[in-house]
């Protein structure tokens, strides 16, 4: 099958790597125009655009997906159907009919559940157990197409968003090709999602990811986690910001919520439940650095406490 490939950030390339390896023809790839990054704000690729290229495979960058020129050069290449994985844009439906077999999108969780931008992240900070990938049919609604195949993963005590998100993209990039495979043998049928139990996953804001204190340590443990490594869970220390890396829960509480104990080995913060041993931590301007070592090298006042 002749299929143009959709997508921006690396969590998209093993997608992009499965296809290339296929059976399949990939003739090109949609991404998202270059983009500032780094202290000096230059433009770069994205990773698709970066590894397209390795592979002599056409890059498009359209600044939006109507735009014209864009529009005749997909209809020039003419693809059977487009995969897409985090690509970053809404598809019209003037392009979405332009493959035969349409956009198939891998979206990460079983939908009808956590449709939207952040998934994972929203799926963590519920306390969900379970998660997965689903590869469906694109359509002008929000996630909301009818389903061709899809796979679980459970979620571990100790993921963070990185790390859940790396195996659903490397799993679901299995599934994306299977799916493929059977469009294009003719022996696959999308299936309409629920009208019940639907969710949605709006992308974490910087000021959602303010750590809240006065809650149970198992809440902010989780919170931490899905908002690693975006946008960084954080607090603050006097006026200064803090981003907290992953924690552990401690088995007992010695402090009250906020409140910080520096010891040699580890710093512990108070929650309304047990306390908080700290993993990781970055202050501003600096590098994320050991919770110990960020402590050897900087003054508490009296009564030091995070807000």
């Amino acid at each position: 099958m002749r299929v143009v490939f959709a997508g921006t950030p690396e969590t998209a390339l093993p997608s992009l790597e499965a296809l290339v390896a296929s059976r399949h023809d990939v003739a090109a790839v949609i991404t998202r125009p270059d983009a500032p990054a780094g202290r000096g704000r230059t433009l770069k690729p994205s990773p698709v655009a970066e590894a397209a290229a390795a592979h002599g495979i056409e890059v498009l960058r359209p600044t939006k997906p109507s735009d014209p020129d864009f529009m005749d050069r997909l209809r020039t290449i003419a693809p059977d159907c487009i995969p897409i994985v985090a690509y970053g844009a809404l598809i019209r439906r003037e392009a979405l009919d332009i493959p035969q077999y349409g956009w198939i999108n891998l979206h990460f969780s079983v939908l009808p559940a956590w449709r939207g931008a952040a998934p994972v992240q929203r799926a963590i900070m519920a306390g969900d157990e379970v998660t997965g990938a689903t590869v469906f049919s694109l359509v002008e609604e929000l996630d909301a197409g009818p389903v061709l195949g899809s796979i679980t993963e459970r979620i571990r005590e100790d993921d963070t968003s990185a790390e859940l998100l790396a195996r659903l993209a490397d799993w679901g990039s299995n599934l994306l090709v299977d799916v493929v495979d059977h469009i294009e043998d003719g022996d696959i049928a999308a299936v309409p999602q629920p009208e019940d139990n639907i969710s949605y996953a709006p992308k974490l804001t910087t000021d959602e990811a303010r750590i809240d204190w006065q809650r149970p340590a198992f809440a902010i443990d989780r919170h931490i986690r899905g908002c690693t490594p975006a946008p960084g869970a954080w607090t603050l220390l006097a006026e200064d910001r803090v981003k907290i890396g992953p924690a552990t829960i401690a088995e007992d509480r010695t402090l009250v919520p906020g409140q910080l104990s520096i010891g040699k080995q580890e710093v512990r913060v108070g929650t309304t439940t047990t306390d908080l041993v700290l993993g990781e931590v970055q202050a501003f301007g600096k590098k994320r650095m050991r919770a110990a070592d960020w402590a050897r090298g900087t003054s508490f006042p009296d009564g030091a406490a995070f807000a």
